[in-house]
């Protein structure tokens, strides 16, 4: 007895360039589909990522955000702005907090860098609550401040890179002629703290001259703490200005998914027009066999069994396609990731597509049910023709 899917399989490939092309409109459906879901996926968790290595939730900072300030120093705007470390001392008893950190930035413009010179960054920490705080640095070399009062530095990966130095070594600061020793050279974390010079927070302001002044504190609530709350309280302290994380998180996602939906109905639309092409491809099968069909019906095959034939080559036309589109995501998934990293203004480090196991399940069920659906008006088609009218017209 010949077994349906061989005749289903031999039915596609008497028209072998049809059906290929059948497919690859399928093939490419499902790869826009797995891409797009696995960035949803990657982007959102890259970015809880990048928040969570932040360290805290709600940053505190003078009016005018130092970490822009730096920015405008190059194209010679105004300086940094400070505020009161008795400010870190208030926040610090409030019910809602968990730990703070203070910190202090000062950026100084070093003429050795290159011909036109160039900003190096440095951030005072509290060396007590700072490493806590971002407890997901990690050591290439070295360790943590001595004392919270010494001259000493621990540098991001690139900047140890740029400065060319290794522990042990000393760091001069430009127009302050002091140097730094450098304790401590971080592994590679993709944010800003890889080009970061951190030195113990007393230490800085001795140097600069800033003593008792900040231009941030990290803030990390409890877990059960009224974040919402607890931000409606900072934003009533003078002269200063809240950034609260999750808002920056919910602005970022917003964004996002301003352009997800618009490759969404990318997506969609190339799924219509793969259902369409599978109804087209399928029914004019069936008509190129309509006297095949009434030849098998007179030998007597029922309607049921010719809708089962004429529905299953659609659903071996999906899956195929599926398959092959999968597939295809997965192997260009660094290169969607590169790509997509070129056109968004924001991308988190880490992937921004990811596409696990659940995911091609779910592609391949929503192709399936698509070739199920698409397959009942031909297969009822092919079910309904009548052997006598079949017969006759291949008469005539």
């Amino acid at each position: 007895m010949i077994n349906i899917f061989q005749v289903a399989y031999k039915n596609l490939l008497r028209k072998k360039t049809r059906s290929g092309l059948t497919i690859i409109g399928i093939a490419l459906a499902a790869w826009v589909l797995v891409s797009l879901l696995g960035f949803n996926k990657g982007y959102e968790s890259s970015l809880n990522s990048d928040i969570d290595n932040l360290g805290y939730q709600v940053l505190v900072t003078a009016k005018g955000c130092p970490y822009e300030a730096a920015t405008l120093m190059l194209k010679g705007g105004i300086g940094l702005r400070y505020m009161k470390q008795r400010i870190a001392d208030s926040i610090a008893k409030q019910p809602e907090v968990d730990k703070i950190t203070p910190m202090l930035m000062q950026a100084v413009f070093d003429p050795n860098k290159g011909e036109s010179g160039g900003i190096t960054a440095y951030l005072g920490v509290d060396p007590k609550t700072f490493p806590k705080m971002k407890s997901l640095l990690e050591f290439k070399q070295g360790v943590w401040f001595s004392d919270p009062n010494a001259y000493e530095a621990v540098l991001g990966y690139e900047a140890a890179e740029l400065e060319q130095r290794e522990v042990g070594d000393k760091l001069l600061i430009p127009d302050k002629n002091i140097e730094l020793k450098v304790v401590g050279i971080l592994k590679r974390t993709g944010t800003q703290d890889d080009g970061t010079i951190f030195v113990p927070l007393n230490a800085l302001q001795n140097i600069f001259d800033k003593k008792g002044e900040l231009t941030g504190i990290g803030i990390k609530v409890k877990k059960d703490a009224d974040i919402n709350k607890f931000e409606e309280r900072m934003y009533d302290l003078p002269d200063v200005q809240v950034v609260s994380l999750s808002q920056v998180k919910q602005t970022i996602m917003t964004l996002v998914s301003t352009a997800r939906v618009m490759v969404l109905s990318i997506a969609l639309i190339a799924i219509l027009i793969s259902v369409v092409g599978v109804i087209n491809t399928i029914l004019m099968s069936v008509m190129e066999r309509f006297q095949e069909i009434g030849i098998l019906k007179s030998m007597g095959a029922m309607a049921g069994d010719i809708f089962k034939l004429i529905w299953l080559e659609t659903l071996v036309l999906c899956l195929s396609g599926g398959l092959i589109g999968t597939v295809l995501a997965l192997v260009t998934a660094k290169l969607t990731d590169i790509l997509i990293r070129r056109i968004l203004p924001y991308a988190p480090r880490g992937g921004l597509v990811r596409i696990d196991f659940s995911l091609v399940l779910l592609t391949l069920g929503l192709v399936t049910l698509i070739g199920l659906l698409s397959g009942i008006y031909p297969s009822w088609k092919a079910s309904r023709v009548r052997p006598l009218e079949a017969i006759r017209s291949e008469v005539e």
